[in-house]
């Protein structure tokens, strides 16, 4: 079987073909009207439930031991991860607010949700980069894989919709590719090329539990899948298949 290493080298790759490909129809039809949404049900509700079951049975808790060895007693682990989930539920408040009040194409906004998606993206690399078990490994590559490509899909359709230019838009979004491989890289190397052993770590995970947590529950808004798909039993289903997957998971662990 692979080390996690090695399997860590091949979803990089993976992620980033996936979200490049992804990327590419909107920018190829750049001036013609196209599909500015990508739907796949079954895909995002499972990813919803493996975030949300990887940000509180596998992350936090790994979190809050580190810190618990480090000699600190103050839940510094729910304390981050709650800071990094209004950080981001205040982010899209503000560019909600940006989008009511200046026009579609306004540089502002495509601008305001790279920062947001990128800052995602590193903590989902992250998140991936930090494991070390194989199976944890392949869980978090499927649900971030489920989530990236709609995520780049959204991307290249807001920064195409904008006033940037050609050259500024493929700019952007190249920097948003690197930025899930990036954070594989930075968990990987702190997890085990570094080994800090320092506060770094648990700091990291637990920033990684608030990215994974606020996936799971109201990315998007009005929009998220908690709201968008909880009255349809059989999608909302695939939120706790994708719970109780990581739930076996921790079993095993």
């Amino acid at each position: 079987m692979l080390s996690s290493t090695s399997l860590k080298l091949i979803f990089t790759l993976a992620i980033f073909i996936t979200t490049l490909i992804a990327g590419w129809l909107p920018f190829k039809k750049r001036h013609a009207p196209c599909v500015t949404h990508v739907d796949f049900p079954i895909g995002e509700t499972l990813a919803t439930g493996v975030f949300l079951g990887a940000a509180l049975l596998h992350m936090l808790p790994e979190s809050q031991a580190l810190f618990q060895e480090m000699h600190y007693s103050y839940p510094f682990a729910f304390i981050i991860t709650g800071l990094l989930f209004l950080f981001f539920l205040w982010f899209e408040h503000l560019g909600k607010e940006l989008y009511h009040h200046h026009a579609a194409n306004h540089p502002a906004f495509a601008i305001m949700a790279w920062v947001m998606l990128s800052i995602h993206s590193l903590m989902l690399g992250a998140a991936l980069g930090l494991n070390h078990n194989p199976s944890m490994v392949v869980m978090l590559f499927l649900a971030i894989i489920t989530h990236k490509w709609a995520e780049s899909f959204a991307m290249a359709v807001q920064l195409t919709k904008s006033s940037l230019s050609y050259l500024q838009s493929v700019i952007f979004f190249l920097i948003f590719c690197c930025m899930t491989p990036l954070g594989i890289f930075i968990g990987w190397y702190s997890g085990q090329a570094l080994q800090t052993h320092s506060l770094f770590d648990p700091i990291l995970i637990a920033a990684s539990a608030g990215t994974f947590l606020y996936l799971g529950t109201l990315h998007g808004l009005d929009k998220c899948v908690m709201v968008e798909r909880c009255c349809n039993l059989r999608d909302f289903s695939y939120v706790i298949v994708g719970f109780l997957l990581m739930a076996s998971v921790a079993a095993y662990l």
